[in-house]
């Protein structure tokens, strides 16, 4: 059994930047072995006649990247481009970035990407990279909710056009999207893109240790519940400690309630618990109704056993959150005192 290939997301709204980010990615040795999947060739101003067709809608690079255009379902696009990888027609990639539309919401992407069969078995979900334009970005996440929610489902923010700004406005907006999304690692690419390690590197996916700078580490607080940030959107983001370990089973039932219910509104969970029977963090993540496989850590980060978890919702108050995970832990686990979750 091989490794299953991680599939990266490269989302961000019209204007942002996106294709632009791709563009660098395309033509860096770095990304040699991507396989990327774009909505047309035309929009990748790559030189065609440096371009090599492989079959159909597959093309190589000159720096190695494979690019493949999606003209259909992207799963089709997916488990074709796997199979010519198996057959040998197209040179072989440990990684694959798919670029969505400027519109388009990240959600049935990574849907697609947990749930398909064929995909689930060769491919896993890696980051999801969410470019912001720093001219336009206030204006652009008070008016549209498709690009909050690419910010709020977001492993990496790349910021762009921060040549075009001022400093300070630059800090005020990784401010802001650190209240929005306290997850995600801030990155900026004016003149050339973040390095492939910090972009695509698959450090990131094994748990909430990429905050923004702005904020502190998990860990870094006692406070039950820490309001992170509350705006005029309805988007919160806040984070839930538990001083006592979690049973699993409880917990689990608890959270699939939770996204079956109240999904569209918690844009994302993410965190580490500390699970009654085992001495490594468990490590939890779930955007809107979509809950990926747990996986662990080696160790808990910097010595510190505690069961943290932080959310970004919508229009859903925080204390339903904390009030509802107190419920259950006290009435269904015995390990859990009531005391220790009310605030």
């Amino acid at each position: 059994m091989t490794a299953p290939i991680p599939v990266h997301l490269l989302t961000g709204f019209l204007g942002s930047g996106k294709t632009t980010l791709l563009n660098h990615l395309l033509k860096s040795p770095e990304y040699a072995d991507c396989a990327v999947l774009v909505n047309e060739f035309g929009e990748v101003g790559v030189d065609h006649h440096l371009i090599e067709a492989v079959t159909g809608d597959v093309v190589l690079l000159p720096s190695g990247c494979i690019c493949c255009t999606v003209r259909g379902d992207l799963a089709d696009a997916v488990r074709s481009l796997h199979a010519q990888r198996d057959a040998g027609t197209v040179p072989p990639f440990t990684r694959m970035v798919i670029e969505t539309t400027g519109l388009a919401d990240p959600t049935p992407v990574l849907s697609t990407l947990m749930h398909e069969r064929v995909i689930r078995h060769h491919f896993r979900v890696g980051s999801v990279i969410t470019t912001v334009d720093a001219v336009n970005a206030a204006a652009t996440l008070a008016r549209f909710p498709e690009a909050l929610k690419q910010v709020a489902v977001a492993d990496r923010i790349v910021i762009t056009k921060t040549d075009l700004v001022a400093p300070e406005a630059v800090q005020a907006l990784r401010t802001s999207l650190s209240g929005f999304n306290g997850l995600a690692l801030l990155l900026e690419s004016a003149g050339a893109p973040p390095a492939a390690a910090q972009l695509l590197g698959e450090e990131g996916d094994a748990g909430p240790v990429n905050v923004a700078p702005e904020r502190p580490p998990l860990g870094a607080h006692r406070s039950l519940v820490r309001e992170a940030g509350a705006h005029a959107s309805g988007v919160a983001s806040f984070t839930v400690d538990l001083d006592t370990q979690v049973d699993w089973t409880v917990f689990g039932v608890w959270l699939s309630l939770l996204l079956h219910t109240h999904g569209d509104r918690v844009l994302r969970v993410k965190g580490l618990l500390d699970v009654a029977g085992t001495e490594r963090p468990v490590v939890v993540h779930g955007v809107q109704h979509l809950i990926h496989p747990p996986t662990h850590l080696a160790a808990w980060p910097a010595g510190e056993r505690r069961s943290q978890l932080v959310f970004i919702t919508q229009d859903i108050a925080p204390d339903l959150i904390r009030r509802s995970l107190a419920a259950f832990l006290a009435v269904l686990s015995p390990r859990a005192s009531p005391e220790v979750l009310v605030a």
